[in-house]
């Protein structure tokens, strides 16, 4: 398994002392031992588990997205105490596993699928009630249009957007990794490719890269972030 390591505490003292982070490690460290972790590196927060707006926990769940890694985690509450954020992270497509209790990984995502699902029975028995109403009173319910208004090439056209805006996300994330292989000297398509591999970065569709894949990643990339 490969892995993204994300340590955190709460102050500017126990940052300095190492104070919480010698736990930490030890804890993560069992823990990969055990699970044969391959790391791709470590980053370390001084900051209020209260707060979300963490430059390290953004930077580490970058390189995980970019690479395919999970974060790894001491405890949950390194993470986050705030249960609407750890519901962005899955929404987000983290993988993210806490050392002391692996299974919560598992066990969150359980959780927050039957709460969306309870939502979405609260929200679909709202809007039948509220259809229902609007009939009642002689409210006329539907699309002028009718049918004519889903027509295929407008669903077409929805499709192909939402994969444009995919790929388009995916290159923002990638652009900062390959301005820095430039910057390195590597500017041949072929080079970039290589570098891209060895630093364990993977495609959009989770492989391996060509000069070819860079080159259609560039040109996306170009209209948006100018690599």
């Amino acid at each position: 398994m490969r892995t993204i390591t994300y340590y955190r505490v709460s102050t500017a003292k126990q940052g300095r002392s190492g104070l919480g982070l010698d736990a930490q490690r030890s804890a993560i460290d069992a823990f990969c031992s055990s699970r044969g972790c391959r790391p791709l590196g470590e980053y370390v927060e001084v900051e209020s588990g209260k707060r979300d707006d963490r430059p390290e926990l953004a930077k580490a769940l970058h390189h995980a997205k970019v690479t395919g890694a999970t974060l790894v985690i001491a405890k949950l509450d390194r993470l986050s105490r705030n249960l609407a954020f750890l519901a962005q992270l899955q929404d987000a497509g983290t993988k993210f596993v806490a050392a002391d209790m692996p299974e919560a990984n598992e066990l969150t995502i359980h959780i927050m699928a039957a709460m969306a699902q309870a939502e979405r029975k609260a929200i679909s028995k709202r809007t039948k009630e509220a259809l229902a109403a609007a009939k009642a009173r002689g409210t006329k319910l539907g699309n002028p249009m009718g049918a004519r208004a889903f027509g295929s090439e407008r669903g077409n056209g929805a499709a192909a957007a939402a994969i444009k805006l995919k790929a388009q996300a995916f290159a923002k994330d990638v652009a900062p990794i390959i301005q820095a292989i430039k910057a390195d000297g590597h500017t041949s398509l072929r080079a970039i490719a290589g570098e891209l591999n060895a630093r364990g970065i993977i495609t959009a569709r989770g492989g391996k890269w060509a000069a070819q894949s860079v080159s259609d990643l560039m040109r996306t990339g170009s209209k948006v972030n100018g690599i």
